[in-house]
């Protein structure tokens, strides 16, 4: 047992390494090119024979469900999709798929600012405390990170070194690799922070009397500034998020729920909330009114009928992608726009679930992970998600 323990886990170091090593390592281009002329590859579009033991742990009406929960692309060829007890990881574009990691940590989020170094927020099985870990193998071996017992529920890193951890209404920092972290101050009613780097951060908040606000920093949360003010009902205020890359911030304000349908507004900035542009406003009939009423570029968010959206991405000045899910439809969808928010289009690709998550390289190459409990599996786009491409499902997805 002992032996057959060390042998897995140095088979999954092996299969995290892999992701290291260029595909011309140790050959000459001539040699690699004529290697595969002689034995093409043929790309999976399953499970390629992985996790087998994992999802039959997962069966059963009273143990957590298979599933993926976060998926991160570094590059247009190397990436990782990470989820209940499992890390999986390829370097061809999802072609083909290694397991790099299966133990005890279900993951909830994972962020690598490098294809070695990465850190994750996990829980333990059958427990809901976030636990932060971090990785410097790739992700084949994981260890807690000293956070002074602060309750994280999200993480960005800057580097392998500096990171920004979020609680509800509160942010901190580390420059140490989270040996040690200092609280950021935030403005009271703070629902959502997100820092680009260790200066320049946004925050979303609610008002009382009803409304949202998105606040900016510039100096590492010394000072705030208001960038809008968005009026709605007191009962009204569920909170949201923000995202923020150069020049484009993007705040998603929450209203209502009720019936399977959520309502919910979508603003855009181009020039670091100079300016803003409401670009989705969402009102549903279990939802009531979107936040800040009036109408948007569009009047209805990417996944229908009154899907709730998942998580943004954002490429360069004005391009970004919003996923979102229809649990009524039983089907993701995927929003995006190319000017800044001036005009918006909704995908509705023929892929089955009601959760997704997404990860964009570019404007054009994306990855998609569905996180429901099912029809787990990973699909790419080429074309701004214009069509995607299946790369791994689980036999349960593959079923009509």
């Amino acid at each position: 047992m002992i032996i057959h323990k060390a042998l897995k886990r140095s088979a999954l170091t092996l299969a995290a390494l892999a992701l290291l090593v260029p595909v011309s390592w140790g050959t000459s281009e001539g040699k690699v090119a004529a290697q595969a002329s002689k034995a093409p590859v043929t790309c999976g579009t399953g499970d390629h024979g992985l996790l087998q033991n994992i999802q039959k742990q997962h069966t059963g009406s009273d143990k957590e469900p298979f599933q993926f929960t976060d998926i991160q692309f570094l590059t247009a060829q190397k990436g990782r999709a990470a989820g209940t007890g499992f890390m999986i990881g390829t370097s061809d574009a999802g072609c083909q798929w290694q397991e790099i990691y299966t133990g005890q940590w279900q993951f909830k989020q994972i962020d690598f600012p490098d294809n070695t170094n990465g850190w994750a927020l996990a829980t333990l099985p059958g427990q809901t405390t976030k636990y932060l870990i971090q990785t410097s193998d790739g992700g084949s071996h994981w260890k807690k990170v000293t956070n002074g017992g602060i309750a994280f529920d999200r993480i960005d890193l800057i580097n392998k070194q500096t990171a920004v951890g979020y609680a509800l209404n509160t942010a901190y920092r580390t420059t140490n690799g989270g040996l040690n972290w200092v609280k950021i101050k935030t403005p009271a009613n703070t629902r959502y922070t997100s820092f680009e780097d260790l200066k320049k951060g946004y925050v979303l908040t609610v008002v009382p009397s009803g409304g949202y606000t998105v606040k900016k920093t510039i100096d590492g949360g010394l000072t705030w500034r208001t960038q809008l003010d968005v009026k709605t009902q007191p009962d009204m205020t569920i909170g949201g998020q923000v995202y923020s890359k150069g020049n484009q911030v993007w705040a998603l304000m929450f209203g209502g729920s009720g019936m399977s349908q959520v309502s919910y507004s979508l603003y855009g900035s181009s020039d670091q909330g100079g300016h803003w542009k409401k670009v989705i406003s969402q009102a549903t009939a279990g939802g009531g009114p979107a936040p800040g009423g009036g109408s948007g570029v569009v009047n209805q968010g990417p996944a229908m009928p009154g899907g709730h959206p998942s998580n943004m991405q954002l490429a360069g000045s004005s391009t970004a992608f919003l996923v979102g899910g229809s649990p009524a439809g039983g089907m993701v969808g995927i929003g995006r726009t190319y000017d800044g928010g001036k005009t918006w289009k909704n995908v509705k690709p023929d892929i089955n679930g009601y959760d997704a998550r997404i990860s964009f390289i570019d404007g054009n190459i994306g990855w998609l992970a569905v996180t429901s409990p099912t029809k787990s599996s990973i699909y790419e786009t080429m074309n701004g998600g214009a069509t995607w491409n299946r790369k791994f499902a689980t036999k349960e997805a593959l079923k009509p």
